[in-house]
């Protein structure tokens, strides 16, 4: 820490310094300038460059000629910024009619304000006026000292004329060049900035939607598990006590099984150091026995065709294959009506995964939708969901009614590993009553 800051000092501000002035004011700038110009001409004009011992002061007369030119040369460099081209004819007819009246003295000292001039134009417009006018400019300028300056023709001061205007429009040219490398550069970093702002927003639009699905998988499963469970409960708890509580166990394990997931899910928005975070790994394929045994055990029978030892898949679509089954089994359990059968169906190969979902349900009772209706309305979000899972890993999703009734969820997720595929055993089938 510097001691400014310590001490609360602030530091330099942005855009402060020697040209922070300039900037801020520039027509008083420009009339300071006119003003230091007109100084300058008006010393030059009395000086004598090449005495003895130096130059000296008072040598020659200030002739009113003298002193009109340099009013009306300085004068317009009040304006250069606005009308650079004005400025410099301005600027170089008052130069050429000093050299063509002044014949006692004939050196020229107007000629600074065209320097002053033709650096601002060169500044303030493209390369190719700069070359065009600047070179106009230092012939023309050039050539009048030459015919009538100081003799003889290649005398320094009239070469001086074509140095100096010679110069001016180089360094013009050098301050436009890096004013346009330099807006470039803060263009350039302006729009890095701008695409790290939107990739930090879709970053966090993808994150709130995934949450958002992890959600809605958790909920309708569980919740759903629970309504049927309770209606059970409700139904024979005069006539059959024991199953009653048998159907209440089942709402509170599913319960327990909600929260504990929910905790999960929600833990994802606390904060990366906070140790209250969960580290439990997010449910896949190896815990899909204990899935469709919650299924089971609420009355939807699940024939269960699964690899007995499956090979490791990537976690993402570990994750996303369990979902897919998760929601489709809700869907059946919600809308495929009493006595419906589901079939759930995994074949992995080299290339991808593939989930099948089956149910022989004949539909929900009168007035309520399907499995796939619900989508069709805009009204569900489970298959929205589900897509959106599928389509995240480019894989592809096949939903409609079965021609021999009932409904069918078919999802293929590419992988991105290559393994030895192990021989799959046969599957087995899960019926209410037996345990996973």
């Amino acid at each position: 820490m510097t001691p400014s800051a310590a001490h609360g000092q602030a530091g330099p501000r942005p855009g402060a310094g020697p040209l922070a002035w300039p900037r801020a004011h520039p027509r008083a700038f420009d009339a300071v300038l006119a003003l230091a110009v007109l100084v300058a001409i008006l010393v030059g004009a009395v000086a004598e460059p090449h005495g003895p011992h130096g130059p000296r002061f008072g040598e020659r007369e200030l002739t009113a000629t003298t002193v009109v030119l340099a009013v009306a040369a300085s004068g317009a460099l009040v304006l250069r910024r606005h009308f650079p081209r004005s400025v410099l004819a301005v600027t170089g007819s008052c130069t050429v009619l000093e050299l063509i009246l002044e014949t006692q003295a004939p050196r020229a000292p107007v000629a600074c304000s065209v320097v002053i001039a033709l650096c601002t134009l060169a500044a303030r417009t493209d390369r190719s006026t700069t070359w065009r006018v600047g070179a106009l400019t230092v012939v023309v300028l050039t050539a009048a000292a030459m015919l009538f300056g100081a003799r003889p023709w290649y005398a320094q001061e009239n070469l001086g004329i074509f140095a100096w205007t010679g110069m001016a429009a180089a360094a013009g040219d050098a301050v436009r060049s890096r004013r346009a490398f330099v807006a470039a550069i803060r263009e350039r970093a302006e729009r890095a900035e701008r695409t790290r702002e939107e990739e930090a927003r879709r970053r966090v639009t993808e994150e709130r939607m995934r949450i958002a699905r992890e959600l809605h998988d958790v909920v309708a499963h569980h919740i759903a598990l629970v309504n049927v469970q309770a209606g059970v409960a409700s139904h024979v708890m005069d006539s059959r006590p024991d199953q009653a509580k048998q159907a209440l166990a089942h709402v509170r394990e599913a319960s327990r099984s909600a929260l504990d997931e929910l905790r999960a899910t929600v833990g994802l928005l606390r904060q990366s150091d906070d140790p209250k975070a969960p580290t439990e790994p997010a449910p896949g394929l190896g815990v899909l026995d204990q899935l469709v045994d919650g299924f089971v055990r609420a009355g939807l029978p699940v024939d269960l065709d699964v690899p007995q030892q499956p090979d490791r898949l990537p976690a993402a679509v570990d994750l996303t294959a369990y979902r897919v089954v998760q929601e489709a089994l809700t869907n059946v359990h919600k809308h495929a009506g009493a006595g419906a059968r589901a079939t759930v169906r995994i074949v992995r190969s080299p290339g991808d995964l593939t989930v099948t979902v089956l149910n022989d349900g004949t539909g929900a009772p009168a007035g309520e939708a399907g499995p796939g209706a619900a989508e069709e309305r805009g009204g569900g979000h489970g298959l929205i969901g589900m897509r959106e899972r599928v389509t995240a890993l480019r894989g592809t999703v096949e939903t409609g009614p079965r021609p021999a009734g009932g409904f069918r969820v078919r999802v293929r997720l590419p992988l991105q590993t290559t393994q030895t595929t192990r021989a799959e055993a046969p599957g087995r089938t899960c019926h209410p009553g037996d345990t996973a």
